[in-house]
């Protein structure tokens, strides 16, 4: 069968790679084009587009970048008329790809008779947190959606009457596996990284755009100073220059670790880290975390948080639980202060830790054992052999 993936940023390259493997291992005709990134490119198949040409965020650069974006979108619509592929496969990037999906669901009208490829949507837009108007777009113009996060079958079965398929996530399935592979000592990872193997670490996950680390990693430096018999380790994200973080670091001795955040967290007694899907790793590491997230005019943010946004928690592990496992520290909660009172509470014989590891286990649960890329290629070619 062919294959049609449409990509816009670089975690949907890595996840949408793994199913592209999946679907090639279970499918032996199967022919890949996409817009994509360097990890699809490495499985096969054609690259109309990086993702990295389509990639804009903030409404400046939109806006600066329109035409692009227009030509992007224009090409991708010819180029899948064009190749005629059995299944169009979205996923997440929801401004992008669900123009794409109605301009398929309104050929499909004008042509009732051709031959028109089914629209699959994996990794759901998160239309629980935002713009949750764009569910009567889904319902009209996607055939099926694949979810890799267990609260929105809920959120789009229950409160939408939208059936979608949970596949399992692929961040636990990435976790797990280098858990399970994964053999340096503690000692010998201190040598490799020049640190103390004589203290425990507390990694800090400060985000992996500037902005977020411009914002986040001088509290989380200053939070930590009072803990002199633990160690800071800072995950460096790929991209950023060394010189970029000796900006905010300056005097402050602090760990360093580049491209290997799951070797850190394995050995971390604790982790102060920015919201994200960071959040979800520390959490399936069983390292107890404090999620950080700095935000500007902090009394609109919360006010909007309570009001506009949709959802109650900005981290995957408080959303994955439906409570409050871990501290959100952001808006009018962000500060030094807090961050190391609760960092206190989740180091050994802190009160909080031991309860917090434990509801951790409800994660796990919760996220199930199937392998997301392999159940989702299952799914997706038994439901293209039914045509």
């Amino acid at each position: 069968m062919r294959y049609y993936l449409i990509v816009g940023e670089a975690s949907g390259d890595l996840h949408a790679s793994h199913l592209m493997k999946a679907l090639k291992a279970q499918d032996k005709e199967a022919e890949f084009r996409f817009f994509g990134g360097d990890n699809m490119t490495a499985v096969g198949g054609e690259r109309v587009r990086h993702y990295k040409e389509l990639a804009y965020m903030g409404f400046i650069p939109v806006l600066l970048h329109l035409p692009t974006i227009f030509r992007n979108m224009a090409m991708c619509k010819r180029d899948i008329t064009e190749w005629q592929p059995d299944v169009v496969i979205l996923v997440d990037y929801a401004g992008f790809n669900l123009s794409i999906a109605k301009y398929l669901r309104d050929r499909r009208k004008k042509e009732p008779n051709g031959k028109h490829p089914k629209v699959f949507y994996f990794i759901a837009p998160k239309l629980w947190a935002w713009k949750e108007h764009r569910i009567k777009n889904i319902k009209r113009d996607v055939d099926e959606l694949f979810s890799i996060l267990p609260f929105e079958k809920e959120f789009f079965e229950g409160k939408h009457g939208y059936p979608i398929h949970y596949v399992g996530n692929p961040t636990a399935d990435e976790v797990r596996q280098f858990k399970s592979e994964y053999k340096e000592s503690y000692a010998d990872f201190c040598k490799r990284n020049n640190l103390d193997e004589n203290k425990p670490i507390i990694a800090l996950l400060a985000g992996s755009r500037r902005q977020e680390i411009k914002d986040n990693l001088p509290a989380m430096l200053e939070a930590v100073k009072g803990y002199s018999d633990y160690q800071p380790v800072l995950a460096c994200a790929p991209g950023i220059d060394e010189d970029y973080y000796s900006e905010y670091i300056g005097d402050n001795i602090v760990g360093r670790t580049h491209n290997e955040t799951y070797a850190l967290l394995s050995h971390s007694t604790a982790a102060l880290v920015t919201s994200g899907t960071a959040t979800l790793e520390t959490a399936i590491f069983d390292v107890p975390q404090v999620v950080c997230y700095k935000t500007p005019v902090p009394p609109i943010t919360r006010w909007a948080f309570n009001n506009i946004i949709k959802c109650k928690y900005i981290s995957l592990v408080n959303l994955i639980a439906d409570k409050e496992v871990v501290q959100e520290l952001f808006a009018d909660r962000f500060s030094v202060k807090t961050i190391k009172e609760e960092l206190g509470k989740i180091l050994p014989n802190g009160e909080g830790r031991e309860k917090m590891m434990q509801e951790y286990d409800i994660i796990d649960e919760r996220l199930g054992e199937d392998v997301a890329p392999e159940n989702a290629a299952r799914l997706m070619i038994s439901i293209l052999s039914e045509e």
